[in-house]
């Protein structure tokens, strides 16, 4: 299935077709169970050993998959992604026919005209759901009817504006919705699932943010298994709940399973290609560059030197991506639940996040998955224990002087 290395080659139609099925489950905040039980068990189901354990939470459809359970003293590593999706929900019908939405983490310029999926609670079977298709995101209809300011571009679109069109005609339409029994509260997802994109190993479509780290954990744990497993290690395969709104699902599981290592996989900003931020001197991350790997914040810098050496080892590309003062993903997890965790965050980058035609690299993505997987496995090779961290933090006042080498030797060197 995998070539020598598979990051510089065209991902396979088996492996992207898994990928496309991950990112096009209906999954919003609050309800990821279609992407985790609907489409990540049966893939585990497919490949994972008997003595692996699905592990399941009262309190959100997150779940995670347990190469060694019942072992808490063995040295453990959590890999997260998360995969609930940006929604609209619906706010207010009205009586001219028109469902008015809120945006949530989605610019409200992004939606207009695009077509989504309606998923509604039936009023007479609480906890039953129904999908509907065929509407759009509206704010304004014509362009006749807009403000002259929206025209020029000196306005924009108002969230409170948003409404899904349903094309509602006819006599009574708030009451033509009423019986349809849609409420305030249902979910709305964008209708898109990801293509294979123009340029060579790209695709675009919604939802990258954050299908692609569950996949990401999903082929891992494949590959890592296909391998022989680990020996020493032991590994949670972990997909949370909630990361969209707060990152509150990680930091339960976090908590719940107390690892000694957690790595969050999340899709990261091609800032190159990003238009109009040059001024603010971003890290030049960038599609098709390889995986991203995070510094600062509370990252552990000892477990990023043992990702960087499997990284460099394999000669699978890496870029560099800095954090101040949060990651801004699930790596946050474990200082978030109290958890005392060697903790750090991949991903790859990305363009037009939060919106319907986010894009990628899949050698971005191969690339994070071969580095984590071999990552792991070095780890397990030389059994590492939670002492191995606690003895070897790196010491800033053992450094080695850096001095310059001198025209000559420079110019030698070249």
């Amino acid at each position: 299935m995998t070539t020598e290395k598979p990051w510089v080659s065209p991902m396979p139609e088996d492996q992207f077709d898994l990928m496309r099925d991950i990112l096009s489950a209906p999954s919003p905040i609050g309800l990821e169970s279609a992407m985790t039980l609907g489409v990540l068990k049966p893939h585990f189901d497919s490949f994972m050993p008997d003595s692996w354990e699905m592990r399941q939470f009262v309190g959100n459809a997150g779940v995670v998959w347990d190469s060694h359970p019942g072992e808490e003293d063995r040295f453990s590593i959590m890999l997260v992604g998360h995969a609930d999706k940006i929604r609209m929900q619906i706010r207010k019908i009205g009586a001219d026919g028109k469902i008015y939405i809120n945006s949530d983490s989605f610019l409200p310029c992004t939606l207009i005209g695009h077509e989504v999926t309606v998923y509604s609670e039936d009023p007479d079977a609480p906890g039953r759901y129904r999908s509907l298709k065929g509407g759009t995101v509206e704010a304004m209809g014509a362009i006749h009817f807009s403000d002259p300011g929206q025209r020029t571009g000196d306005k924009g679109i108002r969230p409170n504006s948003l409404y899904l069109d349903l094309q509602i005609h006819g006599e009574n339409k708030a009451d033509q919705i009423k019986r349809l029994g849609l409420k305030p509260g249902d979910s709305i997802l964008l209708d898109r699932p990801i293509k294979r994109g123009f340029s060579p190993d790209t695709f675009y479509g919604a939802y990258l943010d954050n299908g692609l780290g569950c996949f990401v954990t999903a082929e891992v744990a494949r590959l890592i298994t296909e391998a022989g497993g680990t020996k020493n290690v032991r590994v949670l395969y972990a997909i949370a709940s909630h990361e969209e709104i707060g990152r509150f699902g990680s930091r339960v599981l976090a908590g719940e399973m107390a690892p000694d290592v957690l790595i969050a996989i999340d899709v990261n900003h091609d800032y190159v290609a990003a238009p109009g931020i040059g001024d603010r001197n971003m890290q030049p991350l960038e599609m098709g560059k390889g995986f991203t790997l995070t510094t600062g914040a509370i990252v552990s810098e000892q477990l990023n030197a043992r990702i960087k050496a499997a990284a460099v080892a394999e000669g699978i590309p890496m870029q560099t991506d800095v954090s101040g003062r949060d990651t801004g993903t699930d790596g946050m997890a474990a200082v978030l639940a109290s958890v005392d965790s060697a903790a750090t965050s991949v991903g790859f980058p990305t363009r037009n996040m939060h919106t319907i035609s986010e894009s990628g690299h899949t050698g971005d993505v191969l690339a994070a998955i071969h580095a984590l997987k071999t990552t792991i496995l070095s780890m397990d090779a030389d059994n590492v224990q939670a002492e191995t961290f606690q003895s070897s933090h790196p010491r800033l006042d053992e450094t080695t002087a850096l001095v310059h080498q001198g025209f000559d030797k420079l110019e030698k060197d070249k």
